[in-house]
């Protein structure tokens, strides 16, 4: 039927279909260089080919046409009936191509719009249902084209997929992404002809390494003994980024100049065996600005727009000039992408289409994992799993960034007998570690004399007032306030019940203060309770650090805040104490307990490299890896090709099980700043760039305790999922933050 369309507005189906064919076929191109591509192409294009044969039915050619709404092709609810069209698509498929082959496009078609669907207690019966089998006679009886049906010489052959069986899960939801963009960018450029060249302009990985560079040359550098050794860090990852694609890792002492370093091997490394992104994956959001703002910093003579910063706060903004940013975000279509690990990882063990579909645009990239230590663990062999998959068969290079290297190979730290899979042929870019970290060695650890007996808050206050300038690092927020109360009155305070805005003003108070503290100028006491917030990507620097007990690699990450930059006459000096309540329950208890078996009869340096590989063999040897069960979802069932995406991806969630809400609080220091946002969400509703303002007003809580204060008056709910607090209470205080009621003060404490 030459007249059926895809979309309102005159999308001819046939030219959709074929365009949407031929894209998913390039996208998925790149994939696997040691097997032929021809196979993989055929399965993306029949994907696409075939995705919407439903909408050759009768209902759905006079549903769209008589619809002006540009979302009138996507399945739901309309007037009570279900507007389906991905049913006919896969149950074709299942007939033209030999059992199971047809299984493979059943998944990518039916779940181009819902996302990909368990097959058992899902797919399969959804398919074998009377409205689908009714929906694949409707629109074979419209007589669609025979090169529009036909299967042409493909014959399936599984053994050429990536990684056999244990690959498949992967591979398929690569495919699914490669048909999801391509739909979505054929549906865009029919109704929006000019939003394709909104997409371009970010300048090449060329032209960045180029700008990366002169950056670098230009940059005044102090003589400092820190700042040769971080140029030859520098040099080395220069160096190293010939060596062939694979796993790397980058082993520099906190204060080292990691992250540019690692940012230089990316993009040389790139040039160099022509990758076709960086991708950079931090594990906090309270950073991971910071780290987008430097890299700015380096490119900005390329422009306003060198990378994508993807994460929960940063959706978009309001700006023009953003806006090829906010499309690259949908698909990862840019050079250089700084995200977070849940962005990431998530993503990858994703089945809904709008998370699936930047996955294709990781294959032949690099990827930084910076602060590598912290992977969750409770997801850690998933993980594992595919960083392993995308390396041995999609291109990608992984550079695994940290000063605690928990160097996850399979002979290090991972037990045949529970078959536990590591990562394979990692190679160290810093040619000796070990005399780097003692090069760079600028503190003395004090440990607690007993391991059993804790310090009382009270005595850890009257020895911090002893002290002209400290940092103290607990492990919760309710530890850090019951703290705080015993301190003087001017001691400072962060934690993650402060709003970004908040800790952000902090902050940089604390690194004024530093300065003026080293020149001479601020006699004042300066005296910091945090919680271990400060312990990634802060640069902050001083002279005395306490850390309560945690694991190693949390201790290694606080001493890094003191003397970091090697400016003292001597060695700063770290006091690591028994708090008086342990660790919280879960992995922070287990890194504590792993610590305390590592350090226990330490008569040298306790952070000694060497130490490291027996900790996190403690540490992990104590967890259970894959304690969701990621793993046997997405095993594959031979015979019918049968795997669990969906329940794979709802237990796939790196943030904690307890449901979180936001707050949007009334920090004074930017009250009329505040009260504007409030008032455009009040007169306009919810708008994109004005969320991503609030996020910076914003702390997260249980939603059990915002819902509670909700119902005290205390909160409001002017939409779902966003509270705001009340003006007229005092509920945000100008040192500790948001003041919750006494639930606050659980046994867990709020981590962070």
């Amino acid at each position: 039927m030459s007249d059926s369309f895809a979309h309102s507005g005159g999308h001819l189906l046939v030219d959709h279909l074929q365009a949407v064919a031929r894209m998913a076929a390039d996208f998925s191109q790149a994939f696997d260089a040691t097997q032929p591509t021809e196979p993989t192409r055929r399965w993306a294009y029949l994907a696409g080919l075939w995705h919407d044969l439903g909408k050759y039915r009768p209902g759905f050619q006079r549903y769209v046409q008589l619809s002006d709404n540009p979302d009138a092709h996507i399945e739901g609810k309309v007037g009570g009936r279900k507007k389906t069209h991905s049913a006919a698509g896969a149950l074709w498929a299942m007939e033209q191509l030999p059992k199971p082959y047809g299984n493979v496009l059943a998944y990518l078609i039916a779940g181009h719009h819902s996302g990909l669907d368990d097959w058992d207690g899902g797919l399969k019966e959804r398919l074998a249902s009377e409205d689908a089998q009714l929906e694949l006679k409707d629109a074979l009886a419209a007589y669609p084209p025979a090169n529009i049906l036909g299967l042409g010489d493909f014959t399936p052959d599984l053994r050429l997929i990536p990684g056999g069986a244990d690959g498949f899960a992967l591979w398929a939801r690569m495919l699914f992404s490669c048909l999801v963009d391509a739909d979505f960018l054929d549906t865009e450029a029919h109704f929006d002809k000019d939003k394709p060249a909104r997409r371009s302009g970010f300048p090449t990985l060329t032209q960045m390494r180029q700008a990366f560079d002169a950056h670098m040359a230009a940059l005044p550098v102090a003589a400092t003994p820190v700042n040769t050794l971080r140029a030859d860090v520098l040099r080395q990852c220069r160096t190293k980024a010939a060596l062939p694609a694979g796993f790397f890792s980058l082993t520099v002492p906190t204060g080292g100049g990691k992250t540019l370093s690692s940012l230089a091997f990316a993009l040389e490394h790139a040039q160099t065996h022509g990758k076709r992104r960086v991708i950079y994956a931090i594990p906090y959001t309270s950073i991971i600005e910071q780290t987008a703002d430097v890299f700015r910093n380096v490119f900005k003579s390329l422009g306003d727009e060198v990378l994508i910063e993807h994460h929960s706060q940063a959706d978009a903004a309001d700006r023009d000039e953003t806006a090829r940013s906010r499309l690259a975000c949908e698909n990862w279509d840019a050079p250089l992408v700084v995200t977070t690990n849940v962005q990431l990882f998530e993503s990858l063990f994703a089945a809904k289409t709008s998370r699936c579909r930047k996955l294709h645009n990781l294959v032949n990239s690099v990827i930084v994992l910076d602060e590598a230590q912290q992977l969750p663990p409770a997801f850690l062999q998933p993980i594992l799993d595919v960083l392993n998959l995308l390396v041995k068969h999609y291109g990608v290079s992984v550079v695994l960034c940290t000063a605690t290297q928990p160097a996850l190979s399979t002979t290090t730290y991972f037990d045949a007998s529970k078959n536990l899979r590591g990562l394979e042929n990692v190679r160290e870019i810093i040619d000796d570690p070990d005399a780097l970290f003692d090069a760079l060695k600028r503190v003395t650890v004090t440990l607690p004399p007993d391991w059993n007996t804790p310090t009382a808050w009270a005595d850890i206050a009257a020895q911090l007032s002893a002290e002209d300038c400290v940092l103290v690092i607990v492990n919760t927020r309710k530890a850090a306030r019951e703290l705080q109360r015993l301190m003087p009155s001017d001691t400072l305070h962060l934690s993650a019940l402060m709003c970004g805005a908040h800790r952000k003003d902090v902050i940089a108070h604390i690194k004024e203060r530093l300065i003026a503290k080293r020149e001479g100028r601020d006699p004042n006491p300066l005296r910091v309770v945090s919680t271990q917030l400060v312990e990634a990507g802060v640069d902050i620097d001083f002279p005395v650090v306490y850390r309560a007990l945690a694991g190693l690699d949390s201790i290694a990450q606080a001493a890094g805040r003191c003397n970091r930059e090697g400016r003292m006459n001597g060695k700063g000096r770290v006091v690591v104490f028994v708090p008086p309540e342990r660790p919280p329950l879960g992995h922070l208890r287990k890194g504590a307990d792993a610590c305390i078996s590592t350090l226990h009869g330490q008569a040298h340096d306790p952070l000694a490299r060497s130490l490291f590989d027996r900790y996190f063999r403690e540490f992990y040897h104590s967890v259970d890896l894959d304690s969701h069960g990621i793993a046997a979802k997405l095993k594959v069932v031979q015979g019918t090709l049968a795997v669990q995406f969906a329940s794979a991806a709802k237990a796939f969630h790196l943030i904690d099980d307890e449901e979180q809400a936001s707050v949007v609080v009334r920090y004074a220091q930017q009250h009329d700043e505040i009260e504007k946002l409030l008032g455009i969400l009040a007169a306009e509703g919810p708008q994109r760039w004005l969320m991503r303002k609030l996020q910076r007003y914003t702390v997260s809580i249980p939603k059990r305790m915002a819902d509670k204060m909700l119902a005290q008056g205390s909160l409001t709910l002017p939409m779902p999922g966003l509270y705001v607090q009340v003006d007229a209470e005092n509920l945000y205080d100008p040192v500790l933050g948001l003041k919750p009621d006494d639930d606050v003060y659980n046994p867990g404490g709020f981590a962070i």
